[in-house]
């Protein structure tokens, strides 16, 4: 079902059994400054089109999640070709499947820059896939755009995080269920480095904020089996569960969380990972009124919004949701594109100096790129899963945030990176 072969989930392995030391302390090694040793690679600007690298899980566990943000990427891709292109060069996107595990990642990473010689590329969901890319794109000197909320702790020279980092997603979830009484957490997740991280990052707030974390677990990324986990979460005295599950783990564990008898009212899940497009795959019937945290909504208000979601479904059906990863990967290639402009020029070390500052009129809002951090400002939202499959904002941070990757504004968090 994961699409993961023996040997590379014996690999796969290897990082969650390292979770708690090697990909954890990787996690939290500062990684600002440049220390390949490789040449920088050319990107290939010498005819009327330049190409573009989308690295998505196009198949496996992960695909689940992957597949539309593929297709945000062309959607964005498309509009701004219609539109006259990148300096005047239409852009033509390379699509290299990942299919769910990490060193295929690399592998098509590598190919992406130094076969397809593409200007810039954009992809990965998993943190695991990030770090799996991340010396790839350190080493040949290119730029990686990755669209997903991740658990912070990590910077680096080429690549540019265009979805949520801890101080924008995990913390003001924290603080949303605090302010609700709901002080005791259990918390379940997929055994890889994303989880680990973020859940190292809860318990640090917990001790510091007075919540108990009264249960933590773990499954393989692409389990179906949560039979065991689910009857330690009834049974643990729990006020919510905090949910980093990934992929297509999370259907098998709202089946077995409403099998059990638990639900929205009795034992609230706040989840991390679940976005209007895995509500759908799920099944609403398991999801109704669970939270969720992220930075954008299909129902976020505003013009930019109404013309995304238009966009979208004209383009992929009437009944396709957006989500905030797809989001995410939408506005990374606008993003891009801003900073291609103002450097004049495809050079990556001139697209990052011109990277400070950007500002986006995007479907979750304004967002500006932090050049320092090659983070993005955003808003940070809690939303409720309704009966229609749709998420509704229950509570926004009511601006943008300044990322915060290294937690540096906290001090509970002293110690963690």
């Amino acid at each position: 079902m994961s699409g993961l072969s023996i040997s590379r989930r014996g690999l796969l392995a290897g990082i969650s059994a390292a979770g708690a030391t090697a990909a954890l302390s990787a996690c939290g090694a500062k990684t600002g400054s440049d220390t390949s040793s490789g040449s920088a690679a050319k990107a290939d600007t010498s005819g009327s089109t330049v190409k573009v690298g989308l690295l998505n899980s196009l198949s496996g566990t992960m695909a689940i999640s992957e597949v539309t943000v593929h297709n945000s990427l062309l959607l964005a891709i498309k509009e701004i070709n219609a539109s006259g292109g990148v300096l005047g060069k239409k852009l033509k996107p390379i699509s290299q499947d990942g299919a769910s595990d990490w060193p295929t990642f690399a592998e098509k990473a590598e190919a992406l820059i130094t076969d397809d010689k593409v200007a810039a590329t954009f992809g990965c969901w998993t943190s695991a896939s990030r770090k799996a890319v991340k010396p790839v794109f350190e080493r040949y000197k290119s730029l990686l755009f990755y669209p997903v909320q991740y658990e912070g702790l990590e910077e680096s020279p080429y690549i540019f995080y265009i979805g949520a980092t801890t101080n924008q997603q995990i913390v003001p979830a924290l603080d949303y269920l605090k302010k609700q009484g709901l002080t005791k957490l259990y918390l379940v997740g997929s055994d890889y480095v994303f989880p680990r991280t973020a859940n190292k990052i809860i318990k640090a707030y917990a001790k510091a904020k007075g919540l108990t974390v009264v249960g933590e677990d773990y499954a393989p990324l692409g389990s179906t089996e949560f039979s065991t986990i689910v009857n330690k979460v009834k049974g643990a005295g729990a006020d919510a569960v905090f949910n980093t599950l990934n992929g297509d783990s999370n259907v098998a564990f709202f089946k077995e969380y409403k099998s059990a008898g638990l639900t929205a009212k009795s034992l609230p899940v706040l989840s991390v990972s679940i976005a209007e497009e895995e509500v759908k795959s799920i099944g609403t019937q398991y999801l109704d009124g669970q939270l969720t945290a992220w930075n954008y909504y299909e129902t976020t208000p505003g013009a930019a919004n109404k013309k995304f979601v238009a966009a979208y479904q004209a383009a992929y059906g009437k009944d396709k949701p957006t989500s905030d990863p797809m989001e995410a990967a939408y506005i990374s290639v606008y993003l891009w594109k801003a900073m291609v402009e103002k450097a004049g020029s495809f050079d990556v070390a001139k697209v990052k100096a011109a990277s400070d500052g950007i500002v986006f009129d995007a479907p979750e809002g304004t967002v500006t790129v932090d050049g320092a951090t090659q983070h993005v400002y955003k808003t940070a939202r809690i939303g409720k899963v309704g009966s229609d499959g749709l998420i509704e904002e229950v509570w926004n941070s009511g601006k943008p945030i300044k990322p915060d990757p290294y937690l540096k504004g906290y001090s509970w968090a002293s110690g963690l990176s």
